[in-house]
C-alpha cells in the first residue's frame, strides 16, 4: 500500500542541522500528533566539505539530484560554532502536544533508499580495534535493489536491512547542545540494527514540541558496528507520531512485532550491561506484571541481550525480550 505522509520534510539546506541536539536549534516543521510525516535525510560519509563532487567522481557515482542536494547541503550547512561534531541531521520536528513528562511513540512505517549505495570506512584510532587499523579505506557498496542486497566485491553481498542509526529528541534545556554522535537517554545515535520497518520506538520527551531530529542512515549493520561505521546510507524515513500523555521514560523502549526492546547505556560496556539487565527486568515488571525475582529469572532464561555498538563513546547494549514466552497474555500490536 503506498503511503501518502501528512508532512513532507526534505533533505535541502535550510532542514538540516550539522551534528547536534538542544532545546534552542529552531524547528524547521511543525506537525501534529498523529499525523504521519515524511523524513529525507542524507548520509554524506565519505564526502568532503571542501570539494564534496571529488566523492561522486572518484566513485564513478552519478551526480543525480541527490547528489546535488548532498553537494548543496555539505557547502551551506555549517558545523556548531562552538566545535561540537557529529552527524548530518535533518530537523527539528516539533510535535504539537508532546511535553516534558510524556514520551513519544515513534513508528517507523518505511525506510526507502534515494540513493544506490552507501559507505563504510575503516580509518587508524577508529571502531573497536583502533590500534589495529595501519590505514584509513572507504568502500563503497552498490545496491541490487531487486535482490535487496549490497554488493562489496564479487562473492560479497550483503542483505539491506535499513535504519536509522539516529532517532533523538532534544535533550533538556539545561543540558545545552550536545553532539549527536554518543547516545543517551533521549535517542540519539542508539544504532541498534532491529529498528527497521515495522518497529516502534519510545522516547522520553523533555522539551516541548519534543524536537525530533534524525539521521545516520545504515543499509545494514552487524551488532556492535566495529569499523566505527555500518553501510552509511541516504534514507526516506517514514514514521507516525504518538504522544503519550504523563507516560513518563527513563530510557528509550522499542518494539517490534515479535519482541520489546530495553536499552542500556554507559561509558563503559560492563555498565551498560547491566542497565540493560535493570531495564529489561523493570519492564518485565512493570508492565507484564512479575516480580522483580521472576523477571529476573526470565531475563536468563528467554532474553538476548545484543551489543548494539562500541564506537559511539556511551556504548550500547539492547535486550531483546520474545513475545511468545508469554503465553497468557496477547500484546496489540499496530502493524
Amino acid at each position: 500500500m503506498l503511503l501518502k505522509p501528512d508532512h513532507v520534510v526534505r533533505s535541502l539546506p535550510e532542514n538540516m542541522v550539522y551534528g547536534y541536539f538542544g532545546a534552542d536549534v529552531p524547528s524547521v516543521y511543525k506537525v501534529k500528533d498523529g499525523d504521519v510525516v515524511e523524513i529525507q535525510t542524507v548520509n554524506p560519509s565519505g564526502v568532503s566539505r571542501t570539494n564534496p563532487e571529488e566523492f561522486y567522481a572518484k566513485n564513478q557515482l552519478p551526480v543525480d539530484a541527490h547528489a546535488q542536494e548532498v553537494i548543496a547541503i555539505m557547502k551551506n550547512v555549517k558545523p556548531e560554532p562552538s566545535g561540537i561534531r557529529g552527524h548530518m541531521l535533518t530537523g527539528p520536528v516539533y510535535i504539537e502536544g508532546a511535553q516534558p513528562g510524556d514520551s513519544l511513540e515513534i513508528r517507523i512505517l518505511d525506510l526507502t533508499f534515494p540513493a544506490g549505495f552507501g559507505v563504510n570506512s575503516v580509518w587508524p584510532g577508529g571502531g573497536g580495534i583502533p590500534d589495529e587499523v595501519k590505514t584509513r579505506e572507504t568502500f563503497v557498496y552498490r545496491y541490487d535493489a531487486k535482490r535487496k542486497v549490497a554488493l562489496l566485491k564479487e562473492g560479497v553481498e550483503i542483505p539491506l536491512r535499513p535504519f536509522m542509526g539516529v532517532m533523538a529528541l532534544s535533550p533538556p534545556a539545561e543540558t545545552g547542545r550536545v553532539s549527536s554522535i554518543p547516545p543517551g537517554f533521549f535517542g540519539g545515535n542508539l544504532d541498534i540494527k532491529h529498528l527497521t520497518k515495522g518497529t516502534t520506538l519510545h522516547l522520553p520527551v523533555s522539551v516541548p514540541g519534543g524536537l525530533f531530529t534524525t539521521g545516520d542512515g545504515h543499509g545494514a549493520q552487524g551488532n556492535g558496528e566495529v569499523s566505527g561505521v555500518a553501510i552509511e546510507t541516504a534514507i526516506t524515513l517514514t514514521v507516525k507520531f504518538i504522544v503519550h500523555k504523563g507516560k513518563t521514560l527513563k530510557l528509550p523502549r522499542a518494539e517490534t512485532p515479535t519482541h520489546f526492546i530495553a536499552v542500556g547505556l554507559d561509558k563503559d560496556l560492563n555498565k551498560a550491561m547491566k542497565n540493560a539487565l535493570s531495564e529489561a527486568c523493570a519492564f518485565i515488571r512493570d508492565e507484564l506484571g512479575f516480580t522483580f525475582n521472576e523477571a529476573l529469572s526470565i531475563a536468563s532464561t528467554a532474553v538476548d541481550f545484543e551489543v548494539s555498538q562500541v564506537v559511539d563513546q556511551t556504548l550500547g547494549v539492547h535486550a531483546m525480550i520474545p513475545k511468545s514466552i508469554f503465553t497468557n497474555k496477547k500484546f496489540a500490536y499496530w502493524q
